[in-house]
């Protein structure tokens, strides 16, 4: 991640952009815990990773007020892209997760707010930089983020989804 961009185009907004980014750490390190541990995490664990996840929608946020004020200079198929991707991915978890708090597991909710944070901001930097010029090489890290996109997605389905399974198999014993 760099702060020098050519033109001086903006250099909160990438740094803004690319912060989130850094999420892949908590997740790697929480999905590896959660795999391989007999422990459920601790409450000061999953209020540092809260605080990471609202650190990262908060920037996210930030990033997608130009579009919301028609400052990006976007057209307006990119605009509703960005905005409805970006916080439809936030209010939907939100709204799944707020509703069905009962029923997850503080470790998998932690997981899904991460997934969401993460998710958010890697969908306004596909939309945003799918039209970049440059040749391949140039463009490498939007590539990457293509692939790695479909896995945090499904991963992210799979831990709603679950949330939803647990009540169904608490509330009727014979489907257990």
């Amino acid at each position: 991640m760099t702060l020098r961009v050519p033109g001086n185009q903006g250099n909160w907004w990438h740094f803004l952009a690319g912060a989130p980014f850094f999420l892949a750490f908590p997740i790697t390190w929480l999905r590896l815990r959660s795999l391989f541990s007999t422990r459920p995490s601790t409450a000061f664990a999953r209020r540092l990773v809260w605080s990471f996840v609202g650190l990262s929608i908060a920037g996210t946020t930030a990033v997608e007020v130009p579009f919301l004020l028609h400052l990006a200079g976007t057209s307006e198929w990119q605009r509703f892209s960005v905005l409805g991707l970006g916080f439809g991915i936030v209010v939907a978890s939100f709204a799944i997760l707020f509703v069905r708090r009962r029923h997850s597991s503080p470790t998998r909710a932690c997981l899904a707010g991460l997934d969401t944070a993460y998710l958010a901001n890697m969908a306004l930097c596909l939309v945003v930089y799918a039209g970049a010029p440059g040749n391949i090489s140039s463009r490498s890290g939007w590539f990457v983020s293509m692939v790695i996109v479909w896995p945090i997605v499904l991963e992210l389905a799979l831990l709603l989804i679950q949330t939803f399974r647990t009540s169904v198999s608490q509330t009727n014993p014979r489907t257990a």
